[in-house]
């Protein structure tokens, strides 16, 4: 066989070869993607979040880990990691609290759909909250149950229902009293949270020691503490009315004095700091997809798109 037959027999076995592995892949689909996809922040901050219900970590520059672990919400402080598993056809959901290795440390059967999860900033603190009936803040007729545990004492609150509430200034109860999107001070008793009743919604402050809450403020849902304590972010109902959605504002707990944020559009989560001057929340898309986007707490300045294809972010130091 002479040079220029060699040449062609070669030709024609790479195209056969190429040939080959584009049909293997059409027809036995491509290889598992790897562990760490395209995803970062790209500003060099790591954070632990969801992609497509499973635990993931930006892990700079501009790059993702994702992880097996499985998670309708999650969250992470100082070495603890809680996530609230998803509810399946053949099975509950729980609160499982993991190490920084997603070693399980403590699981807590519930009965809910997940909605709020919170750790406070020592970890010690886990708190979260469940949609018992309904699905949406918007809709009537629905009900939550927010729970605490403490992970160094085992302590376990399955609902702020049983807590005392004072409701301005006066001992207060009805049985339409439900909590949602509660935070917690780095003392780890003092704590935030949204309560509704009589068909108004309320920030009030609670003493998880004492079992108590009080009203502060109306028209407050969904608070995050910020990092030196003095400022709450969160949304609130346009109007009044949460059928019109939300739009997402500070508040200054020295003054009670109210700040609109840059976001114009629904908010429907509650927001995070990622430090002390910024804001990340989830906005979901027509189709499903969600997006973490970012936002200055001053007031001022515009959102940005921080990670595509995330939800439930929380820091990572």
């Amino acid at each position: 066989m002479n040079a220029r037959s060699r040449v062609a027999v070669l030709t024609v076995s790479s195209v056969l070869l190429v040939a080959v592995a584009v049909a293997y892949t059409v027809f036995h689909g491509a290889e598992p993607a790897p562990a760490r996809t395209s995803g970062g922040t790209g500003d060099g901050r790591r954070l632990q979040l969801l992609t497509n219900g499973r635990l993931s970590y930006t892990s700079p520059p501009g790059s993702r880990r994702v992880t097996p672990v499985e998670c309708d919400r999650a969250y992470a402080a100082a070495g603890t990691v809680a996530c609230l598993r998803p509810v399946g056809a053949l099975s509950a959901g729980a609160l499982v609290v993991m190490d920084a290795g997603l070693r399980e440390r403590r699981r807590v059967p519930l009965t809910g759909f997940p909605n709020r999860l919170r750790v406070s900033a020592s970890g010690r603190m886990v708190a979260w909250t469940l949609f018992i009936d309904g699905h949406s803040y918007a809709t009537t007729g629905f009900s939550t149950r927010a729970g605490v545990l403490d992970t160094r004492t085992g302590r376990l609150v399955k609902s702020l229902e049983d807590f005392a509430i004072t409701k301005d200034g006066a001992p207060y109860r009805n049985r339409d009293a439900n909590f949602w999107g509660i935070t917690f001070a780095s003392d780890d008793n003092r704590f935030y949270a949204t309560l509704s009743t009589g068909g108004k919604r309320y920030l009030v402050q609670g003493d998880f020691a004492a079992r108590t809450v009080r009203t502060l403020a109306p028209n407050v849902e969904c608070p995050s503490l910020s990092p030196d304590g003095t400022r709450l972010a969160y949304k609130s109902a346009i109007g009044g009315d949460p059928k019109k959605g939300w739009r997402l504002s500070t508040l200054d707990l020295a003054t009670l004095r109210t700040a609109p944020l840059a976001e114009t559009r629904s908010v429907d989560d509650q927001p995070v700091w990622l430090d002390d001057r910024t804001l990340g929340y989830t906005l979901q898309l027509s189709d499903g997809k969600n997006q973490t986007w970012a936002l200055p707490a001053s007031g001022g300045g515009r959102p940005r798109l921080l990670l595509d294809n995330a939800s439930s972010v929380s820091p990572v130091p």
